[in-house]
């Protein structure tokens, strides 16, 4: 007798992909990965550990151990996995950022208007919360240090695939456009002993980076605040925008790429790293992620041919894509 899930099994489990998602979430948040981290620990201990009720904890863990995160010990003990391992605070490719993002109800309670957004066109998070991701975070602070937290954890695990696939060291100056914490920026300076750095982002992002950063690093790296709406710092000969054009519609993303033109001096480039949409009836990454633009920031994600429309349209020259191993693309305009 076959026990290879049915289409029908198949189906369910996509339809409840929403419970996997939110128990991840609670687990990240209650701390559950790193409490195991050093060997298994009985469900009791991590109630009391992370603040939870005993047996709902325990419901909580048997299910997602029941999905390789986490696994189940003899008397109700739970160990960590190569997934939960993944989850935890301190981990080198740590999603914990991004769990612990992704479940909190601003995101959440957005999501439950996707449909609303695709009757109408509008904006999920707006509709829902009466102003923009952005105006949302700058009012709480707590949502902005969740949500940089969660970018941070995103770039660090692209960081590598990147600087294999590209190389930076022809620039002496990058200009990091919307560069968050300064993760992406930082991993460049520290592989290119000789490169300068510029952080650009608004002032409450940027506030605090100087302290975080190696002396080898900081000394090399200037902090700048502002929007990249009304001007970009003009010292580079590379600009790059790691997740920040696809966080706008056209309008909007050209008016940011016409302000970098703007400031870029002839020959210096820009790169635009993005995920590309991709064919037809694959990259669901890609797709789905096209769907959380819609739903919580408002913007889109695009082909290699509509990121080189923008491009050209701010006045670069379109040069190339280049694929890294993580899925992300590098797409290269040189001002002219």
């Amino acid at each position: 007798m076959s026990t290879e899930p049915t289409a029908l099994d198949r189906l369910r489990q996509l339809i409840n992909g929403y419970q996997v998602s939110q128990a991840i979430h609670v687990a990240a948040t209650l701390g559950i990965p790193d409490l195991v981290a050093n060997g298994p620990r009985q469900v009791g201990d991590l109630a009391t550990a992370s603040g939870s009720d005993e047996r709902s904890l325990y419901r909580l863990l048997r299910a997602l151990a029941s999905i390789g995160i986490f696994h189940e010990e003899d008397g109700r003990r739970f160990s960590s996995t190569a997934l939960s391992e993944l989850l935890g605070d301190g981990a080198a490719d740590s999603l914990y950022g991004w769990a612990t993002f992704t479940g909190r109800p601003s995101s959440w309670q957005a999501w439950g208007s996707l449909l609303h957004s695709v009757r109408t066109g509008d904006n999920a998070f707006r509709s829902v919360h009466g102003v923009d991701v952005w105006e949302h975070r700058a009012r709480d602070p707590a949502e902005r240090a969740v949500f940089d937290r969660a970018m941070t954890d995103v770039t660090r695990g692209i960081n590598r695939s990147l600087l294999d696939a590209y190389d930076f060291g022809r620039f002496s100056t990058v200009v990091d456009v919307g560069g968050g914490r300064g993760a992406l920026l930082a991993a460049l300076l520290e592989a290119y002993r000789t490169m300068h750095g510029v952080l650009f982002d608004q002032p409450d992002v940027v506030e605090g980076v100087a302290a975080e950063l190696a002396p080898d690093v900081g000394e090399r790296l200037e902090i700048v605040g502002g929007s990249f709406f009304d001007h970009v710092p003009e010292s580079g000969d590379a600009y790059l925008l790691k997740a920040i054009i696809h966080d706008w519609e056209d309008p909007e993303a050209l008016s940011i790429l016409e302000i970098c033109r703007r400031a870029a001096r002839p020959a210096a480039a820009v790169l635009v790293v993005e995920r590309e949409l991709g064919s037809p009836n694959a990259d669901p990454m890609a797709k789905f992620g096209d769907l959380n633009m819609l739903v919580n920031p408002g913007g889109c994600e695009r082909t290699t041919a509509e990121f080189a429309s923008l491009l050209e349209s701010a006045g670069f020259r379109f040069v190339g894509d280049t694929r890294s191993s993580s899925g992300w693309h590098l797409f290269e305009g040189v001002a002219e």
